[in-house]
């Protein structure tokens, strides 16, 4: 399938998951408690389908609704692949991206990340703006692909980075999202990039519960996880290290329609890089592990965080 039709046949997946959206599946917020002034104001806050996207959905969308701005979060919409065609129609007006990831989709993979962060987030921002979105001011925190596995595979193995596992490879079995034989820092770039070749893949989730329980017990021996991801150090596992680079640089980016920044002006923006401003890695795990670790809620936790830093008032955002 081209391209294009790609993102058609996902605008159309998540227009239908819009239209069955219900007050359990998405809120509506404003500091005021009032809804929006007129039709078509309303800025939906789209998150992908794991934990800290929603999270980071979360503290935006609160932030920008205790500023008065109507606002409808949307959590767990789906993968990228689903989300940002939805954002680049105007299905959704705004999403927290991933810098590299982001620039490898919306530019239909003309143009390839590096670790840069600085040439990764100005080609992210041109690239945006021929989409009809701003990419606002990135922030300190980085989330990127980690390829991990048990201390025991990697003492078994003699594995430190990942161009260890290429001898290994044949005889393992990789885990990860159902995206990543098509993405270009999954599977794609693992061969490309190190040669590696599994036993077999598995589809599991983005990160998530799923790929943690199967590396744990044993079902896959490889695991795409995430850089931020609290378990990785509360369960011993081992990152092996990207030593050719593959993993491009993954600031935390929220991406937004030009035309709701037209409509609502530059406060909007301001808002939304003070709180990137505040988001470095230490904090978003931190934050992270409060949710996949401890058992709260995003919206809780996204609601505390931003009280802290006084950014909603101290009796919150009414949901």
């Amino acid at each position: 399938m081209k391209p294009r039709a790609v993102l058609t046949a996902a605008c159309f997946g998540l227009a239908v998951t819009l239209a069955a959206c219900t007050s359990s599946s998405g809120h509506v917020s404003s500091a005021a408690g009032k809804p929006a002034s007129r039709p078509g104001t309303v800025i939906t806050v789209g998150s992908f389908d794991f934990p800290e996207n929603v999270l980071l959905a979360e503290i935006y969308g609160q932030a920008l609704a205790a500023n008065n701005f109507p606002v409808r979060i949307l959590p767990n919409l789906g993968p990228r692949e689903l989300v940002d065609p939805a954002l680049m129609n105007g299905l959704l007006q705004l999403v927290p991206e991933y810098a590299g990831s982001a620039l490898e989709f919306i530019s239909l993979g003309r143009l390839s990340a590096t670790s840069d962060a600085g040439a990764v987030n100005g080609a992210l921002a041109r690239s945006a703006a021929g989409r009809g979105l701003v990419a606002t001011r990135p922030a300190l925190a980085q989330d990127a692909n980690a390829i991990a596995v048990t201390a025991a595979t990697a003492a078994r193995y003699g594995l430190r980075s990942i161009a260890d596992l290429a001898r290994a490879a044949p005889r393992l079995v990789f885990g990860g999202p159902p995206e990543c034989p098509e993405r270009a820092y999954c599977l794609p770039g693992l061969q490309r990039t190190y040669g590696l070749r599994f036993k077999a893949f598995i589809p599991l989730d983005a990160g998530g519960p799923l790929t943690l329980q199967a590396l744990e017990a044993g079902s896959i021996d490889v695991a795409l996880l995430f850089t931020t991801d609290p378990a990785i150090p509360a369960r011993h596992l081992v990152v092996l290290t990207d030593n050719r680079g593959l993993q491009p640089a993954e600031n935390i980016t929220p991406l937004v329609r030009k035309d709701i920044i037209v409509r609502y002006g530059p406060n909007l923006v301001a808002l939304l890089n003070r709180i990137s401003a505040l988001l470095d890695t230490g904090t978003l795990r931190a934050l992270d592990a409060q949710v996949e670790l401890d058992g709260h809620g995003p919206r809780s936790v996204a609601r505390a965080w931003l009280r802290v830093h006084g950014l909603i008032p101290e009796r919150g955002v009414a949901h």
